[in-house]
């Protein structure tokens, strides 16, 4: 896999649904540009463990703000299926509202292309990525399909970035730099 980190953000524009559910639009990285992105990739809609992380998000949504930072979430399913699963009940499996669109990688390009793809499954790993307000890409974590990932870490690791110094192991917000 090719080094990701450190060098711009691979270029993306993909269809997406709103987060209430309602319509579809069109999302691509130049859209962030000025702003922060945390940009996460998911393996499929109607799942166990995806939902727990989505709504994670959204229910933070204002402390990425406050960050100047904006949320995307990505899975190689349709757009249609990603609308489906936001409007289905929770109580029946599905995600409810939320606060971020989610962009359909339907032809696993964008997955391809941010080194999360299972080729031979056809589905992305779970990736996070943090891009810069210039579209560099300042932080990466890519891991197993079962575990979710930490809101509280994400965040830390936002305010780390944009300290723009040198922040020891378990820095916290408020604390001294190297």
């Amino acid at each position: 896999m090719n080094r990701i980190v450190g060098i711009q953000a691979p270029d993306f524009n993909m269809e997406a649904v709103d987060g209430n559910g309602e319509s579809f639009s069109n999302v691509s990285l130049s859209d962030y540009k000025g702003k922060w992105l945390v940009f996460f990739f998911y393996p499929l809609d109607f799942t166990f463990v995806c939902p727990t992380e989505i709504t994670a998000m959204s229910k933070r949504i204002e402390e990425f703000k406050k960050l100047g930072a904006e949320v995307l979430a990505a899975s190689i399913d349709s757009k249609f299926s990603h609308k489906a699963w936001i409007n289905a009940p929770v109580e029946n499996g599905g995600l409810g509202k939320i606060k971020f669109p989610i962009a359909s990688d339907i032809t696993k390009n964008v997955s391809q292309k941010y080194g999360v793809l299972i080729e031979e499954e056809g589905i992305a790993l779970r990736g996070l990525f943090i891009i810069d307000p210039n579209g560099i890409v300042k932080y990466s974590v890519v891991h197993d399909l079962g575990i979710g990932r930490s809101v509280d870490e994400t965040l830390r690791v936002l305010q780390a970035l944009q300290t723009g110094g040198l922040c020891p192991i378990d820095w916290k917000p408020g604390e001294a730099l190297l």
